[in-house]
C-alpha cells in the first residue's frame, strides 16, 4: 500500500498477480500511518495527533485516545476487533528508564509509566527495528541487533540472552565499507520463530534465524520455500507462493517496470537489477504491507 504525499487515492499493489488497484480514502486525508496488522491501519492525524484504527477494505474507523507519550515505537496486538487487542507505545527517555504506554480500543486513556530498562539502541539512524507480537509479548531488535520484549500482563520488560551473531553491515572490521550505505534491521516471526533482516543499500541482505538461543544465518535451503515481505510498520512471510519462494520483498514499487523490488536468495541478486543510489530506503515510511480480506476485489 502506498500512501500519497497529498490527495485521496491510495494505491495498492498485488505482487503475487503483478496488479495495481486505488482506492478512494478520504478518511485518511491528512494522517500518516503508524502501524499495520491483520488488514487494520493504525493511524495518526497530523494536525491533532488524534489516532485511530482504520480498515481500508471495509471502511471501518475506530476512534481511540489521544497518546500524549512522544514515542519511538508503536504496535498493537491483532485486530482492534478481536477484542484481545492492546497497543504498545514506548521511548527511551533517560538512561535505563523506558516511558511505556498501553491502552485498548475501547479505553478513555492510556495508561504510561517510566519503567526501570535501558534500551541499547544505536545510533540515529539505525535506533530498533519494526516491532511484532507473539507469544503474547511485544518483541522489538536494538539498534545491535540484539532481542528484547514487553509483557503487558506484568507490565514489565526483558531482554533474551541469546548468541548475537555480528552483522558485517554495522559491526566488526569491515564495517567502514558500509558507513554511507541506508541500513534498516527488521523483525518477522512465523509460528513463534524469529527471523531478523539486514538490509544495506544494493547490497545482499544478510537473514538469521533464532535456533536454541543462538541467531544463526540462512541461506536458500535453510529457507525452506518462505517469502519474508519486510517493512518498517510490520513484516509478514509466506510460505511456498509461486515463482516468489526464498525471497525478500520490499515495499518499494519500480513503477517503470510495474514491479516490487525484491531479493532472491536462489538467484543471489536483485529484481530489477540494483537502479537504485546507496542511499535509497529500500522500506520508505510511507510504504507498507497490508494483509487483504479474501474478497478485496469487492472493495476495489
Amino acid at each position: 500500500m502506498y500512501l500519497p504525499k497529498r490527495g485521496n487515492l491510495f494505491e495498492l499493489y498485488d505482487p503475487l498477480q503483478q496488479k495495481l488497484y486505488t482506492l478512494n480514502l478520504p478518511e485518511l486525508a491528512k494522517s500518516t500511518v503508524c502501524y499495520s496488522r491483520d488488514g487494520w491501519l493504525l493511524m495518526r492525524k497530523t494536525i491533532s495527533s488524534e489516532m485511530f484504527f482504520f480498515n481500508p477494505f471495509t471502511r471501518k474507523l475506530i476512534n481511540l485516545p489521544k497518546c500524549a507519550l512522544s514515542y519511538d515505537a508503536i504496535a498493537f496486538s491483532c485486530a482492534p476487533t478481536s477484542g484481545t487487542c492492546v497497543l504498545l507505545a514506548f521511548k527511551h527517555v533517560a538512561y535505563g528508564i523506558t516511558a511505556t504506554s498501553t491502552c485498548h480500543p475501547e479505553a478513555t486513556e492510556w495508561v504510561t509509566e517510566d519503567l526501570h530498562f535501558h534500551l541499547h539502541f544505536g545510533s540515529d539512524t539505525l535506533k530498533h527495528s519494526n516491532v511484532v507480537y507473539a507469544k503474547r509479548h511485544f518483541y522489538c531488535l536494538d539498534g545491535q541487533g540484539r532481542l528484547y520484549y514487553f509483557d503487558p500482563s506484568s507490565r514489565e520488560w526483558h531482554f533474551i540472552y541469546e548468541y548475537n551473531q555480528p552483522c558485517p553491515y554495522i559491526s566488526g572490521r569491515l564495517s567502514y565499507r558500509y558507513e554511507r550505505k541506508k541500513k534498516r534491521i527488521l523483525l518477522a516471526v512465523r509460528k513463534g520463530v524469529f527471523f531478523k533482516i539486514y538490509t544495506c543499500g544494493g547490497e545482499k541482505p544478510i537473514v538469521y534465524k533464532l535456533e536454541d538461543d543462538k541467531w544463526e544465518e540462512i541461506n536458500s535451503t535453510m529457507l525452506d520455500g518462505l517469502t519474508i515481505f519486510t517493512g518498517l510498520h510490520f513484516s509478514e512471510m509466506r510460505v511456498n507462493l509461486p515463482w516468489m519462494r526464498n525471497s525478500v520483498y520490499f515495499p518499494r514499487l519500480r513503477f517503470n517496470v510495474k514491479r516490487c523490488v525484491s531479493y532472491s536468495f536462489d538467484e543471489e541478486r536483485y529484481y530489477p537489477r540494483k537502479q537504485w543510489q546507496e542511499q535509497e530506503d529500500l522500506c520508505p515510511l510511507e510504504n507498507l504491507w497490508i494483509r487483504p480480506p479474501k474478497k478485496a476485489l469487492d472493495y476495489m
